[in-house]
Parts: C-alpha cells; structure tokens; sequence
C-alpha cells in the first residue's frame, strides 16, 4: 500500500518513521504547508517523497491527516474526488467537529481516530519512530464508515502497535476534555502567572521536578491548541468549572485552617494512583 502524510511535524513525521519500518507500506509520501517542513522531513527521512495532496488523490492508498483541527475541515472538503477504495484517516485531538464537517460522499472512506501520543515540541525535528508504539488509538463512530476502510485502518494501527479504543465522538471529546484538554489549559494557565509574579532568575533557581513537570506542556504548540480549545469548547468550559470547584474547595479549606478537611481532600485524591 502506498500512504500519504499530510502534515510533517511531529505526529506526521513520527508516523513517516514508524510506516516506513512497514512490510504493508511500499511508499511514505508526505506534504506540508511550510515548505522548510517538507525539506527537513525528506533530510530526516521521515518520507520517501513529496507529493501534493492532488497527487496524493491519485496515488495513495491512505490518506493521513496530521495537522491541526481547524486545518482538518478545510483539508476534508478538498479530498471529495477521492476514489472509493482511498481510506483517508484522521489524527485530530477533537472529534464531533470533525466528523460533522467531513462530506457526506467521503464520509465511508473517513475514519475519525486520535492516537493518545505526543510530546510538548513541533516540527518535523521532533519526530521519533516509537511515538506509537504501546500508544491508546481511540476510532470514533466507525458505524458510518465502510467496512474495508475500518478493517485496513485497524489493521494498521495493529501494526503499529497501537492499543484501539472505539467510542462515539461525543464520549471521546468529553472524556479528552478532561483527561487531556484541561490539563493543558492548567498548564499555560500555571505558566502564564508564574511568568507574570516571577523574575526569571527565580525560575530557573527554583523551577524543580513538580514545577517542570507541571509547566511541560506548556511548551506545547499554541496553533494547535488554540485550535483544540475552540473545537472542544463546551467540554472545555465544564472541565474548567469541575477543576475551579476542587481549587476553589482547597482554596477555603486552607483559609478556614480545616486541617484534618484537608487531609482527607488529599487522601480522595490519591486514590488516583489505584488507576495510574
């Protein structure tokens, strides 16, 4: 089979890598809007080529897209000239936008999946070949897609290594906008308040594992997570409130001295390493 990439940064090249170590896959083709990304990526190796998505039409078997949500709706409505047997596969963090933007006549050809894998860097530099590996690939309302585009498309993340999840997209945008969304919300909320109390001299002295750990994802792409906020913007506002009420009820336990409350709060809390 032969696959195209669109999008070659760290979800698209690391993707390259691990579908080029693949006995199925002939061919990696990839393409990307900056132009700098292309060539680095054929420099790294992360493709064997560079095609247009018009050629892509053409010649790919599979049709990855791994560029940011807001790009995946106008992407989708350029591919409906696709042929019948051309399996487009979507990487987005959102779901239910997605899928309602895609055209009703690829709509059988699109599966709507999002691979639990990344890290805080961009760009096609920060592509590895074991992104996937072991990684949860969550496949949304794979009813309203054809029988062979699911089976070619679980059979691949198989390949890969993936663990696969099926759930509808209003479970997963929900679930996600808890478990993954408002951490990063947290995160960029943490990061800009530090950098507006702190002098910097004072990070970098006193910025330890916990304050590290907690900014990461900080660093992560704000056009991409822009992006995933927008989408998922109800599930977001929830997740948010749900996170303000435990804060806010840390907040007055503390300022009413409730020790022993307080313990207790923390004790509830830990139960979390039951799971993870």
């Amino acid at each position: 089979m032969k696959v195209g990439i669109i999008g070659l940064g760290l979800i698209g090249g690391s993707l390259g890598l691990a579908l080029k170590e693949e006995k199925l896959i002939s061919l990696v083709s990839g393409c990307d809007l900056n132009p700098m990304h292309e060539t680095k990526a054929l420099e790294l190796g992360l493709v064997h080529e560079i095609l247009s998505i018009e050629e892509m039409k053409k010649q790919c078997d599979i049709i990855f897209l791994c560029i940011p949500v807001e790009a995946i709706l106008k992407v989708v409505n350029n591919l409906t000239d696709i042929k019948e047997n051309t399996t487009i596969i979507d990487f987005g963090s959102t779901k239910q936008k997605i899928i309602e933007n895609v055209p009703i006549n690829i709509r059988k050809n699109f599966i709507p999946a999002h691979p639990m894998a990344g890290t805080e860097y961009s760009g096609p530099e920060a592509a590895f070949k074991s992104l996937y590996k072991d990684a949860v690939v969550v496949v949304c309302d794979f009813e309203e897609s054809s029988e062979m585009h699911v089976k070619r498309s679980v059979e691949l993340f198989s390949h890969l290594g993936m663990k696969i999840v099926f759930m509808s997209a209003a479970e997963h945008d929900h679930h996600v906008g808890i478990i993954s969304h408002l951490p990063h919300a947290i995160s960029f909320s943490l990061a800009s308040g530090v950098l507006k109390q702190q002098d910097k001299r004072h990070i970098i002295a006193l910025g330890g594992p916990t304050f590290r750990g907690m900014i990461r994802v900080a660093k992560s792409s704000p056009v991409m997570w822009s992006d995933i906020f927008k989408q998922n913007k109800d599930n977001m506002i929830q997740a948010i409130q749900m996170f303000k009420s435990e804060l806010t009820r840390c907040e007055n336990i503390i300022k009413n001295e409730n020790w022993d409350e307080l313990q207790e709060w923390m004790k509830d809390a830990r139960k979390i390493r039951e799971i993870l």
